[in-house]
């Protein structure tokens, strides 16, 4: 197996919610939207969608309830500290909630953190000393 992601599936509890506080709120492109699942413009980057969060888990065989940290983080590397600003407040207008506020990292970065509607956490990030980053724009 490689290391790499074909797409990254969601589970949502509410699919409107979910496509408004993303499409809206964040301004993401929708490419297909199929009903019961809904994938956007992914930019060349490994495709991002959601799916119900109850057929979602039935399709992979595991329960639909989950509470607390669940070890998914999906990090967002830009290439400023401003752009870090920007995000985190384009998504809390957006709805999310800010997990940690925009600030210097323990290891010298720059970034911040917030959960989606559905929980799901994005952590940003900013580094001046690498120049060989997985940057997202």
């Amino acid at each position: 197996m490689k290391a790499h992601v074909s797409s990254i599936l969601l589970g949502v509890r509410d699919m409107e919610r979910a496509k408004q506080f993303y499409t809206d709120g964040l301004g993401w492109k929708i490419k297909n939207d199929y009903g019961i699942s809904v994938f956007f413009e992914s930019d060349g980057a490994s495709p991002v969608g959601f799916y119900g969060r109850e057929g979602l888990a039935d399709q992979v065989g595991t329960a639909p309830e989950g509470n607390g940290f669940s070890g998914l983080v999906l990090t967002y590397v830009v290439r400023s500290e401003a752009r870090v600003d920007e995000i985190i407040a384009e998504a809390e207008k957006a709805g999310a909630t800010i997990l940690k506020p925009a600030g210097a990292l323990p290891w010298g970065g720059y970034g911040g953190t917030f959960a989606d509607p559905d929980g799901y956490i994005w952590s940003l990030g900013y580094s001046a000393r690498g120049t060989d980053q997985p940057y997202a724009e």
